[in-house]
């Protein structure tokens, strides 16, 4: 089977099985092989972790922080691994994930038609035609009201259809779930096993948060992985802006990815284009990726720290002020 992700690969000089080239008799290179090794890691499709399907709430109480954004790259990156996505827009009211996907001309059919019966639910299910391993399902219509009777359980029975569909359930089921602590959230969250929670390294979000973390751990859900969104080294270095270390102190959580602030972000979704599939590849594209990766192994990362620029010295400096 093809590498799914080809550009992730170097050139490399040698294979695995043959020893290091030789400068001098005698003398290896172990810095080069143990580059060679590591980057040889991205040469494999990863190993699917857990019980499938692997049903993720991606949430955070703030809105505008990227939750859409984070639901639209991670899941393309899964189905590009070979893992079979639904990706489910939570949002009742103010639906984006189709804009995001490039799908939005698409939408026939959604959850509450399913529901109604008005529809089956593989025509509710929209395929994306550059991946067809991922599918996006929508729960109402942008300008239609979400019935009365539509919560929690109404949810839970569609991903329980999701699980025991004819042509098999899906690896991984992504909600994205909908700004604030609502009704709607606590739909979002009644099926989830898993939580992807999306923050910026700013107070407002990290409060939001932090309430949201209790909240999740209320209702039984205790896998709780962060990414943080929208990182300035540039103002980490000047002190204008919490590091990784901050905020992972802050909340307690294991870090799943670090996604740096990227102005391709603005142009993919206005284009309905993934940055996942930009090439060449832009950081944010690889930070998703990446997190991707992470979340099919049930793996995290280990923040670093970002050394702090020098403070300006003044004049009484030179007399120990």
């Amino acid at each position: 089977m093809a590498s799914p992700f080809p550009r992730l690969l170097p050139s490399l000089p040698f294979s695995s099985s043959s020893p290091p080239p030789r400068i001098f008799p005698g003398k290896p290179l172990p810095r080069r092989r143990a580059a060679v090794s590591a980057a040889l890691q991205w040469n494999r499709k990863p190993q699917l972790a857990g019980e499938t399907p692997r049903v993720v709430v991606v949430t955070s109480g703030k809105g505008g922080v990227g939750k859409t954004t984070t639901t639209a790259n991670v899941g393309l990156s899964l189905a590009r691994f070979g893992f079979s996505v639904v990706a489910v827009d939570a949002d009742a009211g103010l639906r984006n994930l189709d804009l995001l996907l490039g799908l939005e001309n698409r939408v026939n059919y959604t959850a509450v038609e399913v529901l109604n019966g008005d529809c089956r639910l593989d025509q509710a299910l929209i395929r994306d035609r550059r991946c067809p391993s991922l599918e996006l399902l929508c729960i109402s219509k942008p300008r239609s009201k979400l019935p009365l009777g539509f919560g929690a359980k109404a949810l839970t029975w569609v991903v329980d259809a999701l699980r025991s569909r004819p042509s098999g359930a899906p690896h991984f089921v992504l909600i994205d779930c909908p700004a604030g602590i609502d009704a709607g959230f606590i739909t979002a969250i009644a099926p989830a096993n898993e939580a992807l929670l999306v923050t910026t390294p700013d107070i407002t979000a990290l409060r939001d948060a932090d309430r949201v973390t209790g909240l999740l751990e209320c209702d039984g859900i205790r896998d709780i992985k962060m990414v943080v969104n929208r990182v300035r080294t540039d103002l980490i270095r000047g002190e204008d802006m919490m590091s990784v270390l901050d905020v992972q102190e802050m909340l307690g959580l294991a870090l799943l990815g670090v996604i740096p602030e990227d102005s391709e972000v603005i142009k993919s979704t206005n284009r309905g284009y993934p940055l996942v599939l930009n090439k060449p590849p832009t950081m944010a594209g690889l930070a998703f990726e990446q997190a991707a990766w992470r979340l099919v192994e049930q793996d995290t990362m280990t923040a670093v720290m970002v050394e702090e620029e020098p403070k300006k010295r003044g004049f009484f400096s030179f007399f120990g002020g």
